[in-house]
């Protein structure tokens, strides 16, 4: 792809803001005008025209004007965005919201703070926790081949599994199951007993090992749910976002990707990883769900540690410029907040 000349730049940087404001296909017209180049409106047609043919922009079929594709607003927002810093009173005004005396209320307020400042969804991945270690196991036969696994942590959470297994087994066997899982694993993280567990089944009857391997993969499922997970608040303004609401059944996919929570703590994970704001736009964050919307994130500290991100989930068609200082302050103002030095 050749790079764009300055004359392109500023028309596709024009065309973007004009979109992002008024939420309208923009004409040739209205960018000879706003865009302060004295260009006539032909000239600007065949700009536009190369910018649609390299993939920039579109046409919707009721308008004569064009609107941005995700690699528009990619162009844009790594390119031509100037992003303004948050004036120092305002993120003052911020600061007063998050209590340090408060930590357990500061998650929450974050993940507020974020949707009612930006008018979307706000949410925050909660710290990551220690592996989770069991103190005891208990089965309770449900039905022939359902039985219900009972996990009591070492910090007295407790998480429940449905365990469907080929054959049935009686209560005798049960109690005998996990009589050795608590003698044996007491204490461990479920990843150090799947280590362990491969060893020690090969002595066990074969007829147990299914119920223990079950257990093992169950439990491993479930720590790993209680260790990531996350907050989040205003996903009932995303119903009053026009780009959004159009489309309903797209939408009710979106809250569902919100309730099963898998797949977007995976993307947000990436953002625990990395330095910086992060931008994912459109069908980047490799969500289907998340098509037409875009996921601006940013990492928070406590005490120079990563240890979760902050983020806001929009339309495509949102203010770059205004939502990403709002994301940036945000994590420094938590991470201050939870930091012992604050």
């Amino acid at each position: 792809m050749k790079p764009l000349d300055t004359r392109s730049q500023i028309l596709l940087k024009t065309l973007i803001e004009r979109y992002i404001a008024e939420g309208q296909p923009v004409g040739s017209r209205a960018l000879s005008r706003f865009s302060g180049l004295e260009l006539s409106p032909a000239t600007v047609r065949n700009v536009m025209s190369d910018l649609e043919e390299m993939g920039f922009i579109s046409s919707p079929h009721t308008s004569a004007g064009r609107i941005p594709t995700s690699l528009g607003y990619r162009f844009f927002v790594d390119a031509l965005l100037t992003v303004q810093p948050m004036e120092s009173n305002r993120v003052q005004a911020l600061k007063g919201q998050f209590q340090p005396d408060q930590p357990g209320r500061l998650i929450s307020s974050a993940s507020h703070m974020l949707s009612n400042l930006t008018q979307f969804a706000g949410v925050v991945v909660t710290p990551r926790k220690d592996a989770v270690r069991i103190r005891q196991i208990e089965f309770i036969s449900l039905s022939e081949n359902r039985i219900l696994l009972i996990i009591v942590t070492t910090a007295g959470d407790v998480q429940n599994r449905i365990l469907i297994t080929r054959r049935s087994y009686n209560a005798s066997e049960l109690g005998a199951a996990a009589s050795y899982l608590n003698e044996h694993f007491a204490g461990l993280a479920f990843e150090d007993i799947r280590k362990r567990i491969r060893e020690e089944l090969q002595q066990l009857r074969s007829d147990m090992s299914e119920l223990m391997t079950a257990t093992v993969e169950a439990g491993s499922e479930a720590a790993e749910e209680s260790a990531l997970n996350y907050v989040i608040s205003g996903e009932t303004n995303l119903l009053d976002v026009e780009d959004l609401s159009s489309n309903m059944s797209r939408l009710r996919e979106l809250f569902k990707l919100f309730e099963q929570r898998t797949g977007l703590m995976q993307l947000l994970d990436l953002s625990n990883r990395a330095q910086g704001v992060q931008i994912f736009i459109g069908d980047e964050s490799g969500l289907a769900q998340l098509d037409g919307c875009s996921v601006i994130t940013a990492p928070y500290e406590v005490d120079g540690q990563l240890v979760g991100s902050v983020g806001v989930i929009g339309p495509t068609r949102m203010a770059y410029d205004r939502v990403i200082p709002i994301v940036d302050i945000t994590a420094r103002l938590l991470s201050n907040a939870l930091s012992s030095n604050s």
